[in-house]
């Protein structure tokens, strides 16, 4: 169990990490750990749920600290802030309803930092953001890790399991990445 729990710490780590530098995929690290979970321990998915809403919640404080720290400036200077037009929506979809645009934000691959810099820019208190971001921070582990589970479901050795829920979790990220990309150039060259 000692073991168990010093891995669990490193994917809060990991998943921390990564919600601070998104470039890490924090959703196949909760995904893998799903898979072995379930292979290993199916009791362990609950510390796999907390621990990597643990992380995403943590890298998320840091993060969104950073914005209000930074504000535009940094976020001009590390190109998080590349659509204006974009920018202005989640703003406004922010100031009507808060928590539920967190909610969707954490889901959806790319949308976490545009919610978070629109929130800064706002300047959302931070005891509404610290409150609205638990249940997404725990929303956001929990399909991650039933990814996870249905990978290691399907698939009778352990490894299978942790490398197909990567893989999933890969792909649908990448798809989403392009259909967003496609979507913002169509939308750019009609502006035109």
């Amino acid at each position: 169990m000692i073991s168990e729990l010093g891995s669990l710490a490193w994917l809060s780590v990991v998943v921390a990490f990564g919600a601070i530098v998104p470039v890490v995929p924090t959703g196949a690290a909760v995904s893998g750990a799903g898979a072995l979970a379930f292979h290993t321990n199916p009791l362990l998915l609950v510390l796999v749920v907390a621990f990597g809403a643990a992380g995403a919640y943590a890298g998320d404080l840091v993060m969104y600290a950073m914005c209000r720290a930074g504000g535009e400036k940094l976020a001009r200077r590390l190109r998080w802030l590349r659509d204006e037009e974009h920018l202005a929506t989640v703003k406004e979809n922010l100031k009507k309803r808060q928590v539920p645009v967190l909610l969707v934000s954490r889901l959806i691959p790319g949308g976490r930092v545009p919610v978070l810099l629109a929130a800064a820019f706002l300047g959302l208190p931070w005891h509404t953001f610290v409150i609205a971001n638990l249940p997404a921070c725990l929303l956001w582990s929990t399909v991650y890790a039933g990814v996870g589970v249905a990978g290691g479901s399907i698939f009778p050795e352990p490894w299978q399991g942790v490398v197909a829920a990567v893989l999933l979790i890969l792909v649908v990220t990448q798809t989403i990445s392009l259909i967003q990309k496609r979507r913002a150039r169509s939308a750019s060259s009609s502006s035109s």
